[in-house]
């Protein structure tokens, strides 16, 4: 299997992810304020939605370069 297959499937799954699921989350630990020995951090939720787009455009450019990314 070459590399533009690999590729191709990646896009394709990274595109049904982003369908199926619609986005993610992830979490971002600052310390903002240390005084001595207290510190204080404060931990913040992110959220990225993936836009419905995005997502068929991924399975789209996937099938296209499985389908035409092998022929020379």
């Amino acid at each position: 299997m070459n590399t533009i297959k690999l590729g191709a499937l990646a896009l394709i799954v990274a595109g049904l992810l982003g369908l199926g699921y619609g986005g993610f989350s992830y979490t971002e630990r600052s310390q903002p304020v240390k005084l001595g020995p207290i510190a204080l951090t404060v931990d913040e939720t992110h959220s990225v939605n993936v836009p419905v787009w995005a997502g068929l455009g991924a399975i789209l450019l996937g099938a296209v370069l499985l389908v035409f990314g092998s022929k020379r």
